[in-house]
């Protein structure tokens, strides 16, 4: 074995780059023609198809199979994309296997659904290369400010540019993407495609890009409602939840919001420093993402924890088993108690609990050179319109109970936090800030 593998603490190098390339390859290989093909071939091509009606977006995926299987793979594209902007990123982090694909007649026939997900992402990945299949309609001198360059803002930025109005996007990072380019396993979008993708979307024209600004940091929701004829918020969650009950940092925790940015946004994962022995709290995407890494980075020994039973996971069966796949041990229904300084290595202690969260009074400790943070995020930005339950709450095709103020995305209140989501929500918001301005 290596005896890197070994070393104890947090190091960089644990793998050399050979290993580090493989593990952290497509976790999905895009198929090639003759797979899109027989892919396509299995379709039903159904009518009222159960797909489309899981499919967050609507978007018409009998149409856009049957125009790959005719070899018209651009079409296919079109269909797409006139609905979800950003397809190719979803075709790649997409739960499908809870969405469209597990509505997929053949899955209910035969437990092997059409591989949708996969086909979106070939016919998505034709039209990267390609001139960009939209134009703007004639310039309407309406401004909008869009507050978060995510799916979400990205989205409704893009539609808005569509119908003619000039899109202002703030982001309060240094490049546009949002949880794409930030917040998404890096095995799961490759060379750079959430960038790629991002760059593609602003040759619609009509957008500019402004990052390094956040609201309430320089910015004002009352100056940008008062410059902007709509202001459409994306703001995402970007505060994270804490793990003690009195909201204070307990020694050792990292955030693994942060974790998964940094890897993301290396150009050496060699370089990224990883724990002999790792500890993910939590039971979410991020926390499965987080445990994941850590072992194709090198660690040892990672145990993901999580207070309640597997069911009540956030993370999706197929996640799930992909990290236990990799190697990752899941511990649940154990709630964190504390953390201590043994020696060298941190001491985490749980107690065993029901699904209710009623503690057992049995407890286990768990040696970390590194513990992981992924028990959920949490608006922290100021200025913002009414709040429900910790978001801004919307109403139709996003209103908020400021006039003239959009929101969508993980930041509002309703629906899931997935990309795809986001993405309908910033498209919806979109159309509906067109018919006010038009009115």
């Amino acid at each position: 074995m290596n005896n890197q593998l070994l070393k104890a603490g947090v190091a960089c190098g644990r793998l050399d780059l050979t290993e580090l390339a493989d593990n952290f390859s497509d976790l999905h290989p895009p198929l090639d023609d003759h797979q899109a093909l027989v892919a396509a071939d299995r379709c039903y091509f159904c009518h009222d198809a159960p797909c489309m009606t899981a499919c967050p977006t609507d978007i018409d995926i009998p149409l856009f199979i049957r125009q790959i299987s005719t070899g018209t793979p651009l079409a296919a594209a079109k269909t797409i994309l006139s609905q979800n902007i950003l397809g190719g990123m979803c075709a790649r982090v997409c739960p499908t296997e809870t969405l469209c694909e597990q509505a997929c007649v053949r899955n209910t026939a035969e437990g092997d659904p059409v591989e949708i997900g996969l086909l979106q992402r070939f016919a998505t990945d034709h039209m990267m290369d390609q001139p960009h299949p939209f134009s703007r309609a004639a310039a309407t001198g309406k401004r909008v400010a869009v507050i978060g360059a995510g799916p979400a803002g990205l989205s409704c930025a893009h539609r808005l540019a569509m119908h003619g109005h000039d899109v202002t996007l703030f982001d309060g990072r240094d490049k546009a993407g949002g949880l794409n380019e930030f917040g998404i396993a890096a095995y799961k979008s490759v060379d750079d495609f959430a960038h790629r993708e991002v760059e593609w979307l602003l040759q619609i024209g009509g957008i500019s890009v402004k990052t390094g600004q956040r609201l309430g940091e320089g910015l004002s929701l009352e100056g940008l409602r008062a410059d902007y004829d709509a202001v459409f918020l994306s703001i995402g969650l970007g505060g994270v939840n804490a793990l003690s009950r009195d909201g204070g940092e307990w020694p050792g925790v990292t955030n693994a919001v942060d974790f998964i940015a940094e890897l993301r946004q290396a150009s050496d994962m060699s370089q990224v420093a990883i724990g002999r022995d790792v500890v993910v709290i939590g039971g979410g995407m991020t926390a499965i993402d987080a445990a994941v890494q850590s072992k194709l980075l090198g660690a040892l020994n990672v145990t993901l924890v999580y207070r309640r039973g597997r069911e009540r996971m956030n993370a999706s069966p197929f996640e799930q088993d992909l990290a236990a796949s990799k190697g990752v041990q899941i511990i649940t229904n154990a709630a964190p108690l504390g953390v201590q300084k043994s020696g060298d290595q941190w001491q985490v202690e749980f107690e065993f609990s029901d699904d209710d969260l009623n503690p057992t009074g049995e407890r286990f400790s768990l040696p970390a050179d590194q513990i992981f943070s992924a028990i959920g995020q949490k608006l922290n930005s100021s200025e913002l319109p009414e709040l429900d339950g910790g978001k801004i709450l919307v109403g139709e095709a996003g209103r908020t109970r400021t006039p003239g103020v959009w929101a969508g995305g993980d930041c509002a209140s309703g629906g899931e936090d997935l990309t795809v989501t986001a993405v309908a929500e910033g498209r919806i918001a979109a159309e509906d800030i067109n018919a006010q301005l038009a009115g």
